[in-house]
């Protein structure tokens, strides 16, 4: 297996843990909402660490295209 294999996976590892994370933060701000009926400002800021790590997950798949380790659709892939 290419050396660059393992980046490749791991790297989609990481991906899916953000993407899990970011899902966890909406949830999150979901529960808040629910709960604290405006009295706090939980709300709020776990919807900004969602639109901050939703950068992020953006960034890292645009990185991980650039760099080869992510093909969409196999496009391009011989």
């Amino acid at each position: 297996m290419r050396r660059n294999g393992h980046v490749e996976t791991i790297y989609k590892y990481a991906l899916v843990i953000l993407l899990l994370v970011v899902l966890f933060n909406l949830g999150q701000a979901l529960f808040f909402m629910m709960t604290d009926k405006g009295q706090s400002k939980r709300t709020v800021w776990a919807l900004t660490r969602r639109i901050g790590l939703s950068l992020l997950l953006i960034a890292m798949v645009a990185l991980g295209i650039f760099m080869g380790w992510l093909h969409p659709h196999d496009v391009g892939q011989f």
